[in-house]
């Protein structure tokens, strides 16, 4: 099989669909009052998959994405085996009434077969994983039998014919499906793999996202403080979130608010990413030139989503050198670009990646506190859930809601989601909240 370097397969995809032709495939699309709905739908038809596959070492393969099915080259287990140690015995000699003896003639071990006869009567001392054998069905656990020399007393109501015996194949059958295309190798996944004897999967390429931030206010780690500036923090959370979803991270820093250094940033990246990530300067009325950069080298559409916090985004396609660049602008806000991030851009990157992901479920919880929420709009508020003394699951609100307090992020644990349509939440309000997994 070839090497992670060696070798990529690419796969046909079918034309890339213009932001018009998306648009007019929306019912009720306004670019200027968006539905975080209608925000998803469109990034669906948007995002394009990477279609490159490239064979990994199953040590190295967590967190990557099956390109193709895994069809079970061996039945698991592959005999019929015991599930603890104990007696394995004919289930159809125990008896109802009255403890059942049986004489022990043998022990079997994990890693060969018992080879020795059986009569009627008899059973055979038997290890965890090791061969049932042959016309044994039941396995006595060690610890709830009486032992007398060479004689087991099985308690009656005990057993019943079949326990503690794992059959041939209960887990996979050869010639079954055991993974299918999309799946993310999570450590049961490798596991399970490792349990068909297969030391290298295909899996697809890695999507590359570069990500820069944009705005002459803002300042790199290590420069001195200066009036009206403020550290980039979005390099951070936006790279530590990239590479928690497993795409490799092209970090080009900060990019001032120059047109001939915003169109080598865009250029540069475009060339060598599938993905571009970019905060700041996609607000109405920005006195800056990102946005207009943005028009210059794509098909870019410019969003006011009626949602809180994050209410610029922009998104569209930026082609350079033969490759095409999904872009997705955040607004420069510390919160709002972690939550458009969770909303919008996890799900499309998921996409990109060809990871077959269900959406995130949304947990009830009963509210606190009472909030306020205007209909018409999706908000994300910061909260911590817990559980209260009858068990039900709660929540709070993480106190300022700004989405400039990036510290509410860090204290939180999930998301609360208020839906377009929803007002007011009183005391004892079942609301959705959206954990945080790992990812934020």
């Amino acid at each position: 099989m070839t090497t992670p370097n060696s070798s990529a397969l690419s796969t046909a995809q079918s034309p890339a669909l213009s932001l018009s032709e998306i648009a007019e495939r929306l019912q009720g699309y306004d670019p200027q009052a968006l539905s975080a709905r209608h925000v998803n739908d469109f990034l669906a038809q948007l995002v394009q998959p990477v279609r490159e596959q490239e064979t990994v070492a199953l040590m190295q393969a967590h967190g990557r994405i099956l390109a193709q099915d895994v069809v079970s080259p061996i039945s698991v287990p592959p005999h019929d085996n015991s599930a603890m140690d104990g007696y394995a015995l004919r289930g159809a000699e125990l008896l109802s009434d009255r403890p059942t003896p049986f004489k022990v003639v043998g022990t079997a071990f994990a890693g060969a077969a018992w080879q020795g006869n059986m009569n009627a009567g008899e059973c055979v001392r038997i290890m965890t994983g090791a061969i049932m054998p042959a016309g044994l069905d039941t396995v006595a656990p060690q610890e709830l039998v009486k032992v007398d020399g060479d004689t087991v007393h099985i308690p009656p109501g005990l057993l019943q014919a079949g326990d503690n015996r794992r059959l041939l194949g209960e887990d996979l059958m050869a010639g079954q499906p055991a993974l299918r295309a999309g799946t993310r190798l999570a450590p049961a996944a490798c596991g399970l793999l490792a349990s068909l004897g297969l030391p290298s999967v295909r899996v697809w390429r890695r999507p590359k996202v570069a990500y820069f931030s944009t705005g002459d206010e803002i300042l790199s780690l290590g420069e001195a403080p200066r009036e009206g500036s403020v550290y980039d923090s979005n390099r951070y959370t936006v790279a530590g979130m990239v590479q928690a979803l497993g795409c490799e991270l092209i970090d080009m820093g900060v990019v001032r608010d120059e047109p001939a250094a915003l169109e080598q940033a865009f250029v540069d990246a475009a060339a060598q990413a599938d993905a571009i990530i970019t905060s700041g300067g996609v607000s109405v009325g920005e006195a800056d030139h990102t946005k207009a950069m943005m028009k210059k080298l794509g098909d870019v559409a410019f969003w006011r989503i009626a949602m809180r916090p994050g209410r610029p985004m922009a998104v569209g396609r930026i082609q350079r050198s033969k490759r095409s660049a999904v872009l997705f602008g955040l607004p420069g806000n510390p919160v709002a670009v972690m939550v458009t991030f969770a909303a919008f851009v996890r799900p499309a990157l998921q996409q990109l990646m060809g990871w077959q992901a269900p959406p995130l479920p949304l947990l009830k919880a009963q509210s606190t506190e009472a909030l306020r929420k205007k209909p018409g709009r999706t908000e994300y508020q910061r909260g911590v859930v817990s559980t209260n003394a009858a068990g039900q699951l709660q929540v709070s609100i993480t106190g300022n809601q700004g989405s400039g307090v990036l510290s509410s992020m860090v204290q939180a644990n999930g998301l609360i989601v208020l839906g377009h349509a929803q007002g007011n939440v009183a005391v004892g309000d079942e609301v959705d909240v959206m954990m945080f997994d790992g990812h934020l």
